[in-house]
């Protein structure tokens, strides 16, 4: 379980480096950011594409083995940044380092549901630990970049990686494979023909999610650097990113309280209703206001992981797992790999202020998903109570 919550935390650090890093990178290679920032989509379709067959790929090589490769794949892709100076580089090693963090969310969540006493507790601590990775990934990549150069900001956490790779190899019990119990699933009871229905709705939020996700923590680097009002360093920037991410990790320890002691729609409904409220602020805001926003939506998006993460875990039998994660972030993550496109054609069309329009827009999509599963749930959940 630990291993599992650290391999989290690297797994979104790795990925968020380079948002950062890039305002470094084009100022010392001379180009743009526009340009720049597109030459991640490679990672983050690839963050998302390679998580289908991941669960299929742990039937055959198990899944504590797949997480031993994360660690060593992730070590080596950062390693190649590190050296490269051309954008072909750059987007290729980018591309493999997509590939190797698409393996932590089927594999690491069907591990940690398996091994959890409480769903909604752990689900939430795991959360934490993602969204600390998340948030130090600004923190630690300006503090990194604007003292040792960008460059250090990829090989200090490739050391980190293959030195929790070796551990987890070590200390990591073999016999652990075995074990798929986890949370017992019971499907609502009246469900019937309303599955495929609520398996549509719950589709669409996660291809929504998926874009509000990476939108808004591929922008909020730039955006604060753009639009805080201030002129700070590259540290400063960093820091208050990282002030974000951990208000939101704050929000996924409740929201981990509640999966355990309210119905699962309700929250979904809760959280997907201030995705929108928030982005918007951000649109139409700079300054404290913008950043009030963004912590709003950051603080929502990150809750709504854990509320998506406990309906897989709930609904899903235990051997069949693995591989419904693997759709699940499959769904969340391909088709948001072209956000980082997005934001530079947007961004070079209207500012952060049509970035987070166009965020905004994917976040009422999710509210309305929210509403309409929500109301297609309640008379089930209704009569399984009556019952």
């Amino acid at each position: 379980m630990a291993f599992v919550n650290v391999a989290h935390a690297l797994d979104h650090y790795v990925l968020l480096i380079y948002p950062t890093a890039v305002i470094a990178m084009a100022a010392d290679l001379g180009r743009d950011y526009g340009p720049m920032i597109a030459l991640s989509t490679g990672a983050f379709v690839a963050f998302g594409l390679f998580a289908l067959p991941m669960g299929w790929l742990a039937e055959r090589v198990g899944r504590r083995n797949l997480l031993a490769t994360f660690f060593f794949g992730c070590a080596t892709s950062l390693a190649g940044l590190t050296a490269s100076s051309t954008p072909t580089a750059i987007a290729l090693w980018l591309f493999v380092l997509g590939v190797f963090t698409a393996i932590y969310h089927p594999i690491g969540a069907s591990l940690l549901v398996s091994h959890a006493s409480s769903l909604g507790r752990s689900l939430g601590w795991n959360g934490v630990f993602g969204n600390l990775g998340s948030a130090f990934a600004s923190g630690g990549t300006a503090l990194l970049a604007s003292t040792l150069g960008w460059r250090a900001a990829f090989l200090a956490p490739a050391a980190v990686c293959l030195a929790v790779g070796l551990a987890y190899l070590v200390f990591a019990p073999a016999e652990a494979e075995s074990r798929v119990a986890g949370p017992k699933t019971a499907p609502p009871s009246g469900v019937g023909m309303r599955v495929p229905v609520l398996l549509a709705l719950f589709a669409a939020a996660l291809i929504a999610g998926g874009m509000t996700f990476n939108i808004t923590s591929i922008s909020l680097p730039k955006a604060i650097d753009e639009r805080l009002g201030l002129d700070v360093p590259l540290a400063v920037t960093g820091a208050l990113v990282t002030g974000v991410f951990l208000f939101g990790a704050m929000t996924q320890l409740i929201v981990g309280r509640l999966v355990d002691r309210v119905p699962l729609p309700t929250i979904f409904v809760g959280l997907a209703a201030l995705q929108p409220l928030g982005l918007g602020l951000a649109a139409t805001t700079d300054g404290a206001p913008m950043l009030a926003g963004l912590a709003l939506a950051i603080a929502a998006i990150y809750g709504q992981v854990v509320v998506n993460d406990a309906m897989v875990a709930r609904y899903t039998p235990p051997h069949l797992r693995t591989k419904a994660y693997s759709v699940r972030y499959f769904l969340g993550f391909t088709a948001s790999g072209f956000a980082a496109p997005l934001i530079a054609v947007a961004h070079a069309s209207g500012g952060f202020g049509l970035v987070f329009t166009l965020a905004a827009a994917f976040g009422a999509v999710i509210f309305g998903a929210a509403i309409c599963f929500f109301v297609a749930s309640k008379p089930a959940a209704v009569q399984a109570s009556s019952s």
